[in-house]
């Protein structure tokens, strides 16, 4: 399980946004070197965990519980096919492009290792928006990506340090709740009969999907 590219961008005036200011730094590009990874703070006002990279929208995106994404180059190959079109590394907003990795089978609240220090906790799979969709410029994409149900993995940060492309990835840590990226997603998308079960997860999940599990599971209980 490798680290093929560590992706950064900076904002860009789009028509295809509703971020504020109409700019979106969606668009990720390798970076040589070491980059920096923290918690960027709490939602609302952080940003994105790795230096030199921007978060635009600060109502939807970044802060401490989305401070990095992670898509898997498998996934991106896999898209390549179907759209007949090449993409490169970091065009899905990912911060991080892994090898090696089945992110959907991922278990929300694992723990990678990369490089020497930093330590990251998954928290959700990524939702497509409206930014996604323009970015992409494919019809009827965030019902595609949405059916597909591989929306790679946000990471919190939970030791900050420096890592690079080609660094290892080592997973440290894997709850024996069950509940993966894919069933997260999917819950909070197309099957939400599966909200109960996220609340097996509660100590790593997303705050948000956290409420929405918590509500569905309120309003569905036998009375």
């Amino acid at each position: 399980m490798t680290l093929l590219t560590v992706n950064a961008g900076g904002p860009v005036a789009v028509p295809h946004t509703d971020c504020p200011g109409g700019v979106t730094g969606i668009d990720k590009h390798p970076v040589d070197g070491p980059v920096h990874v923290a918690d960027p703070g709490p939602e609302g006002t952080g940003g994105s965990g790795l230096a030199g990279d921007t978060v635009c929208d600060l109502r939807f995106h970044g802060g401490s519980n989305q401070a990095v994404y992670a898509f898997a180059r498998e996934e991106l190959d896999r898209w390549e096919q179907e759209l007949g079109r090449p993409l490169r590394n970091g065009c899905f907003g990912e911060n991080l492009t892994t090898s090696g990795m089945d992110l959907g089978g991922a278990l929300i609240g694992e723990r990678w290792r990369i490089g020497p220090d930093l330590l990251l906790e998954i928290t959700s799979g990524r939702i497509p928006c409206r930014t996604f969709a323009g970015h992409l410029d494919e019809k009827r994409w965030v019902r595609r990506f949405t059916q597909a149900a591989a929306p790679g993995a946000y990471l919190r940060v939970l030791t900050p340090g420096a890592i690079r492309a080609g660094d290892p990835v080592e997973v440290v840590h894997r709850p024996d709740h069950g509940v993966t990226v894919e069933i997260q997603f999917r819950a909070v998308t197309t099957r939400r009969e599966l909200l109960p079960l996220l609340l097996r997860a509660e100590e790593s999940l997303h705050p948000v999907a956290l409420a929405t599990a918590r509500e569905y599971a309120a309003r569905h209980a036998p009375s």
